[in-house]
Parts: structure tokens; C-alpha cells; sequence
């Protein structure tokens, strides 16, 4: 039986436990951005009913690039609260973003699909350009490119 993701719906809005891999290369960061959505998100997913976070975190880095990523550290915790762009509906998020180990073997391909069945593709987006691009977490644009120390809690209400 697979386990469940940890998400759910109410009458108020959709909950959602997620993670979020930070990985980066030659001052690039790896984003996630599928056939419909017009905004690029990172690589990561949805935490499973009995599963840790850093479980979660390999698990759904090696689902979008085939390659098995050992975690660094946890950089942010991210309360989002916000109206998805494309289906309106409203979110209140979990999510906690790892700093992945670099990986020599950074050859891969994304085999993996959004919650709708749409493909997804990988890019590497300059950290130093990403004001230029539509991307979830918004954060990202700001804190990357600074002194990524200790643990950070962010909230964010859309």
C-alpha cells in the first residue's frame, strides 16, 4: 500500500506538507517548471504519512533527476499562505528546504509529472538573474544569493 501524501482538502483551502531541494551548481540553481505552469518551483514535493522530511527530500530530489542527493543542512522553513495561480484554490503550506550536497554526476533526466499529469523539465537558473523569472518561492530571488547560515523561518501571505 503506498503511503499517503501528506495534503488535504477543507471547505476553507487545501493543506500542504511539502519539501524543497536547493541545489546548486556553477552559481545556478536547479528549478523544476512543467508544461502548464507558467512559473518555475523547486525541485522537491509532497512529505508522505510516515515519513521525515529529509526521507522526503531524497526521495522526491531522486524521482525528478534520477540521481540520489545526500542533504547538507536545512536552510528555511517556509509558512506559505497563498491562492494557487492556476486552479485559484486557496493554500496554506509547510515547507522545509534542504541545501543538497553537490553531486559530481549531475547528469540526469526528469522523468517526473505535476499533480495534474502535466511533464516536468529542469533548468538551471542564474541565482544572481532569478528577479527575471517567475518562480516559487518568491524567497528565493533575495536569499539565495546571501549568507546561507543557520535556519530561517520565512512566512509568506499571498
Amino acid at each position: 500500500m503506498e503511503e499517503q501524501d501528506l495534503t488535504f482538502k477543507t471547505s476553507e483551502g487545501i493543506f500542504n506538507y511539502r519539501v524543497g531541494a536547493i541545489i546548486i551548481r556553477d552559481k545556478k540553481i536547479l528549478m523544476v517548471k512543467n508544461d502548464n505552469a507558467p512559473y518555475y518551483y523547486s525541485v522537491g514535493g509532497r512529505v508522505k504519512l510516515n515519513e521525515t522530511s529529509e526521507e522526503a527530500v531524497v526521495r522526491e530530489t531522486f524521482e525528478e533527476t534520477g540521481i540520489k542527493f545526500e542533504i547538507d543542512r536545512l536552510v528555511f522553513v517556509h509558512e506559505h499562505f497563498f491562492h494557487e495561480e492556476m486552479t485559484k484554490e486557496r493554500y496554506h503550506e509547510i515547507a522545509f528546504f534542504y541545501l543538497m550536497k553537490e553531486n559530481t554526476n549531475m547528469d540526469f533526466v526528469c522523468k517526473s509529472y505535476g499533480g495534474q499529469g502535466e511533464k516536468e523539465h529542469l533548468y538551471w537558473l542564474p541565482i544572481e538573474d532569478l528577479e527575471q523569472y517567475h518562480l516559487f518561492p518568491e524567497f528565493f530571488k533575495i536569499k539565495l544569493s546571501g549568507n546561507m547560515t543557520g535556519i530561517e523561518h520565512i512566512v509568506s501571505k499571498e
